[in-house]
Order: C-alpha cells, then sequence, then structure tokens
C-alpha cells in the first residue's frame, strides 16, 4: 500500500511538473537566433524568403552541427558570413530577383513574438539576421544556439528538439 501511495505521489508531482513544463519553455538568455526578412508580404517575396532561409539554413548545418559551444558558434557565424553573403546573393540570382539585402551577425532588433502561447519579448538580441530589399514582409527566425532550428540533412526533416523529462513524462503517462 505504501508503494501504491508513493507511485501515485509522483504521478501527481510528475503531471503537476509537466503542465509547468510546458508553459515554461523559453529561448535561454544565452542563445543565437537566425533570422530571415522579406521584402513583403507579396506571395513571390515570402516564397523567395524561405528559399534563403533554406539555403542559408543547409549552410548553417553543415558549419554548426559539431559546434560544442556558445563561443564555437559564435566564431563560426563571425568568419562564415561573407559565404552567407553569397548564398542569399546567388538564391536571389537564381530566383531572377535583384533586391539589395543584408546579412549582419550581431545584436539585431526583434519585435515581440507569439508562438506557441509563449511571447518572446521584444528586444535586441545575438542573432544572424538576413533582411531582403526593405525588410518589409513577414519574418521567418528560429535559435541557432541551442540548434532549436538546424535541419537533419540526411533525412530531410526538421528536427523536433525534445527535453528528457518531456519525453519521459509522454511515453510513461
Amino acid at each position: 500500500m505504501k508503494k501504491i501511495l508513493i507511485l501515485i505521489s509522483l504521478i501527481i508531482i510528475s503531471l503537476s511538473s509537466y503542465k509547468n513544463f510546458n508553459e515554461e519553455i523559453v529561448i535561454p538568455d544565452e542563445a543565437i537566433r537566425f533570422r530571415v526578412v522579406a521584402k513583403s508580404n507579396d506571395k513571390k517575396d515570402q516564397e523567395i524568403k524561405l528559399k534563403v532561409k533554406d539555403n542559408l539554413q543547409k549552410k548553417l548545418n553543415d558549419l554548426l552541427k559539431n559546434s560544442s559551444s556558445i563561443e564555437e558558434t559564435r566564431k563560426l557565424l563571425k568568419a562564415n558570413q561573407n559565404e552567407f553573403s553569397l548564398i542569399v546573393r546567388n538564391t536571389l540570382l537564381v530566383n531572377k530577383d535583384d533586391d539589395m539585402y543584408k546579412v549582419k551577425y550581431g545584436l539585431n532588433y526583434f519585435p515581440e513574438k507569439k508562438y506557441k502561447g509563449i511571447i518572446y519579448k521584444e528586444g535586441y538580441y545575438e542573432s544572424l539576421v538576413v533582411t531582403i530589399g526593405e525588410g518589409a514582409g513577414e519574418n521567418w527566425w528560429c535559435v541557432l544556439f541551442p540548434p532549436f532550428c538546424l535541419l537533419d540533412e540526411e533525412d530531410k526533416t526538421e528536427v523536433e528538439y525534445h527535453f528528457y523529462i518531456k519525453d519521459m513524462l509522454e511515453k510513461y503517462f
């Protein structure tokens, strides 16, 4: 009987922790974001934004897949800015788009964003930001470090990152 009460207590604690855990998933303070801002919300401009994102994300995956620290990630991003710019330029050329663009790594402004019920505050964040044209369109963004958005190139699907405790709770409860 004592074992059953302990097990029930653990389940109740785990479930309440699980609920709180889901509500508190946020980007860590020490993170590096990645953002691509479209020229406008025109369908063609949004499609080009996604092509730029896809091409850069492939390069970023190759470049950062073995990075084990934020310092190493920073170093790699700084050292490869020219290559990022070439990827953007070539993507625009292939898509017959002669818009100006800007690739900037450093502290960049992010507006407030609500995503999956979580509000991400506006502010200046360490990030790699690509702005196409005037940058008046919707943007796409994710987190490069810790690597929440990099593609798994082998199976060509988006990687979904899980937290160990959450996975265990879902598996057993």
